[in-house]
């Protein structure tokens, strides 16, 4: 089986060389760039984040990474976000009385956690959705946060009309509340947590991606 061409999107926020070991560890054949002829036509693209909302935002749009990923998911091309490249993905996030406009594949607000301690970093188990297939084998392992911010709603629900329309699989966890820990969306999915700082439950994660580009 050819290895799947992944590109980690290098607009100058994230854990990029982490992320581009990680995939290569489980046999994709990754390129680290922010050409946008490299990262349309590549079988899947890894959108890394890490920093405040509003510079991550500033930094996509610089390398117009927005326009990608929207013309990706136009055409049904797979895209995985990570930490913040996760968060960009709601309409909004709110720091420090602030709110940045976000991607707004999805309805809602990023903001502070609520809880003792923040930031949540750590280990942390998930809850995951009946039918999962970006968890498949790994529902019940612990995986890596390191945020301060996060979706604590996720409001786009609907009855399964066909596979396509199917509605968002969501994965909670839990600091001083519930949040959302990962979304499944058809060619969308992303991750609050660091799957490639998660160890073996990681990167059973980024095979199952792989495996489905």
């Amino acid at each position: 089986m050819t290895a799947p061409r992944v590109v980690v999107f290098d607009y100058g926020f994230g854990n990029v060389r982490s992320a581009v070991r990680a995939l290569e560890r489980v046999g994709a054949d990754v390129e680290l760039t922010s050409d946008r002829d490299a990262a349309m036509s590549a079988e899947g693209l890894l959108v890394p984040g890490v920093g405040a909302f509003s510079a991550v935002m500033a930094g996509l749009r610089a390398a117009r990474g927005d326009q990608i990923i929207e013309r990706r998911l136009a055409g049904g091309r797979p895209v995985l976000g990570i930490c913040v490249g996760l968060q960009v993905l709601f309409d909004a996030g709110i720091e420090g009385g602030e709110s940045t406009e976000g991607l707004a594949q999805w309805p809602g607000v990023v903001d502070r956690l609520q809880a003792p301690v923040v930031p949540h970093m750590g280990w942390s188990p998930v809850q995951t959705p009946e039918g999962t297939r970006l968890f498949a084998g790994v529902e019940d392992q612990r995986f890596y946060f390191v945020h301060s911010y996060a979706a604590r709603s996720f409001t786009l629900t609907g009855e399964v009309v066909a596979e396509s329309l199917r509605p968002p699989m969501v994965t909670w966890s839990e600091h001083g509340g519930r949040f959302v820990a990962a979304v499944e969306n058809g060619p969308l999915s992303a991750t609050q947590f660091h799957p490639e700082k998660s160890g073996d439950a990681g990167a059973t994660l980024l095979e199952n991606w792989c495996a489905a580009l």
